[in-house]
């Protein structure tokens, strides 16, 4: 197939499905990226925030603007109240869930788990596997109807550890042994889960670590030393991989973990 036929069949490869595509965490870099990615593939977007208003109504009246069915909804997913309210927002508005993407989650700080409470822990873990589990669970009956899947956005630390990451990592391991069970467990009914580990990037919270001084020069230098391809990727660079595996191509891949990290985690 020619490069430009492939690309024109990536254009508009959602655009048959019947209902939307939520998106949770729509705000941050990568879920912005995943939200117009998504959007310009032909699917209705419904996506969530938590409190950040402003940066929602400006994602969505660009995307809007340029003809692209999206839309905006406030919820606090740890809220399983909200988190239900969101996958029937988005069947009520557009007919029905065809990708459920989970891309929501706190900036997470470095720091030694010496230095975590076990309070502190389970905050974090509140705030990812139960607020992931939270909003797929009530997502289930609407990807089996559809035939649908559903993609977590993780991180490449649970398979390559880097120090001081444990907060995040460990929680999010979490997540991936949900999103393994979901696997197991829907696959009878036609419905896919899988996982996007991103590593180091320049948006979302690896610059958000970087903007906030901990990690400096020597230690980006030094992260990037351990990076085969020399660099770092893009929020984009995790969108493509979440459409892959939210589309047809990846028909026949369910409960795996694409690492999104230039080959660090080899």
């Amino acid at each position: 197939m020619a490069v430009g036929s492939a690309r024109e069949q990536r254009a508009g490869e959602f655009a048959g499905r019947a209902g939307a595509a939520l998106v949770a965490g729509g705000t941050g870099g990568i879920g912005a990226a995943v939200v117009a990615t998504l959007a310009r593939r032909g699917s209705a977007v419904v996506f969530t925030y938590r409190s950040n208003r402003s940066a929602a109504d400006a994602l969505a009246a660009r995307l809007t603007a340029d003809g692209l069915p999206v839309h905006a909804v406030a919820a606090d997913l740890t809220s399983e109240r909200e988190a239900d309210a969101a996958v029937r927002n988005t069947c009520d508005r557009f007919g029905g869930l065809h990708t459920l993407v989970h891309a929501a989650g706190p900036h997470v700080p470095l720091i030694h788990l010496s230095r975590v409470p076990p309070a502190r822990y389970r905050e974090q873990l509140h705030a990812e596997a139960e607020a992931f589990y939270n909003l797929a669970h009530p997502a289930l009956a609407a990807l089996r109807e559809s035939g649908g899947s559903g993609v977590a956005v993780t991180t490449a630390a649970t398979h390559r550890y880097p120090v001081r990451d444990g907060l995040s990592s460990g929680t999010k391991g979490a997540v991936e042994a949900l999103v393994r069970a979901f696997a197991a467990e829907e696959g009878r009914y036609g419905v896919r889960f899988n996982c996007v580990g991103p590593g180091m990037l320049t948006d979302g919270n690896a610059a958000r670590l970087v903007d906030s001084g901990e990690l400096d020069a020597d230690a980006l230098a030094v992260t990037r030393r351990n990076i085969p391809l020399r660099r770092f990727g893009r929020a984009q660079d995790v969108a493509e991989a979440v459409a892959f595996l939210a589309s047809d191509r990846a028909g026949f891949i369910t409960g795996q973990h694409l690492a999104v990290d230039g080959g660090y985690t080899v």
